[in-house]
């Protein structure tokens, strides 16, 4: 019989700690895992649930205008920001629910509160102290706000889905995917939306057409689009909060939403108290198996600083558990992983971008177009969409898929099959289109843009 209490503690209950947990207890393993905070993580709470939710509410607002034109009489909708507000405090108490019960089910023990590791095997939980085998930890990562003049005036992600009233004027800092978002979002919603960013332009890290696209279409929805600007400070009185710039101008706002970056989740961990070494950026150095330096503690998901998102954490933690805890070998291929951004119109793309294929294979294809959806023809809206296949030309392997434009995220996912599968360009060009609809668009691009 084992001297441990557990083969397995977890740290923190979001999408990668409890998939691993569960995973772990259903091998047979003795597993516990705590949580401090609420159950399913950032993702569940205060991140992609709640966010896509406060899309759709944002969407109808441009869905009102757009039924004009096809004979709806839509010229009195009301917003109401406590009933979306309270009615996703319902929804995601019930999705609290259901990730406690699946821990149930599955035989894991969970233990409400912040976990403190005391050596490489005990871990504390208040004034308890339990020993196990194996210890991850599945913290994720928690928005920070730089320190200036006035920021305490500001609030993060966390807080930005539950303010007490309705920001009719909303400054947002940042260049990421969740300022893009929030910025659809509250300007979708009636606020005077303005985004700042201090570089160029937004979404570092996609390909430089739909990020320069994702700008016409974002500003010319409404959305204050302000870049190489920066804030100086912050203050407050009795009209709201007065917002000073880099460049010398000034806004006035309700609130300021700083979507600055995230850090490792790791306060009060006790990882002082072990080997475990720590990246650069203050992320958990770990190995392709997910082992600390600390030979029995393990890292995954955002606290570990590789792909943060919600399904990639979640193929990490089965990966974990199979392999410690199931004795089959499986690793996460990291190429090919889709991803969307829940602007407006919406951001989809797997694979590389212009630039990365072009240093990684050398010789490519582009095809590429731009159209007005057709729903767009009668509501009178001018957004625009934007397709673009990369090809590699020595294999006519499609090494890359973007889009922005109405449903991208829900196209591109069946488009990640195809490029994992190793679809190549004449694949697709036998690929009957459905017709009418805007995905067709990728089997009937034909004439290459440019070709290197």
């Amino acid at each position: 019989m084992s001297n441990f209490d557990y083969d397995l503690f977890v740290i923190g209950a979001g999408s990668g700690g409890v998939r691993a947990a569960r995973m772990a207890a259903g091998f047979g393993a003795r597993v516990a895992i705590a949580e401090d905070r609420y159950m399913g993580g950032t993702c569940v709470n205060v991140g992609c649930v709640p966010k896509k939710l406060y899309v759709y509410a944002a969407q109808f607002g441009k869905g009102f205008e757009d039924a004009r034109g096809f004979g709806w009489d839509s010229n009195s909708p009301r917003f109401d920001w406590a009933t979306l507000r309270d009615n996703k405090k319902t929804e995601i108490a019930r999705l609290n629910g259901i990730y406690r019960k699946l821990l149930d089910g599955a035989g894991a023990q969970l233990l409400n509160g912040r976990a403190r590791i005391i050596d490489a095997h005990t871990v504390a939980v208040g004034e308890q102290r339990y020993c196990a085998e194996k210890i991850l930890i599945a913290t994720g990562g928690w928005p920070y706000i730089p320190d200036f003049p006035g920021s305490e005036h500001a609030v993060t992600s966390n807080e930005i889905f539950d303010l007490e009233e309705f920001p009719k004027r909303l400054v947002i800092v940042g260049g990421g995917y969740i300022a893009v978002e929030f910025a659809g979002i509250f300007n979708g919603l009636g606020a005077h939306t303005t985004q700042l960013y201090r570089g160029s332009l937004f979404l570092r890290g996609f390909d430089e057409e739909i990020r320069a696209h994702a700008a016409r279409e974002i500003a010319n929805s409404g959305v204050d689009l302000r870049f190489d600007v920066n804030v100086v400070s912050i203050s407050r009185d009795a009209a709201g909060l007065t917002v000073l710039l880099t460049d010398g101008s000034e806004l006035q706002a309700d609130a300021v939403l700083y979507a600055t970056g995230r850090k490792p989740h790791l306060a009060g961990l006790g990882l002082e108290n072990v080997r475990v070494d720590l990246n650069e950026n203050g992320t958990i150095k770990v190995d392709t198996q997910y082992r600390s330096t600390e030979p029995s503690i393990f890292a995954l998901g955002d606290v570990t600083g590789g792909v943060e998102l919600t399904p990639v954490a979640l193929a990490e933690g089965m990966s974990f558990a199979r392999r410690n805890f199931g004795g089959l070998e499986q690793s996460v291929d990291y190429d090919f992983i889709p991803t969307a951004v829940f602007c407006q119109p919406t951001i989809g793309t797997v694979g590389f971008t212009e630039a990365e294929a072009r240093a990684r294979f050398g010789q490519i294809r582009l095809f590429k177009s731009s159209f007005r959806p057709m729903k767009h023809t009668l509501s009178g809206n001018n957004e625009k969409s934007f397709m673009k296949l990369i090809v590699d030309v020595a294999t006519d392997r499609v090494v890359g898929v973007h889009m922005i434009g109405p449903d991208a995220g829900e196209i591109i996912q069946g488009i990640a099959i195809a490029l994992r599968a190793g679809a190549t360009k004449a694949i697709f060009d036998t690929t009957l289109g459905i017709h009418p609809t805007t995905a067709e668009e990728f089997v009937t691009m034909r004439e290459p843009s440019t070709e290197d």
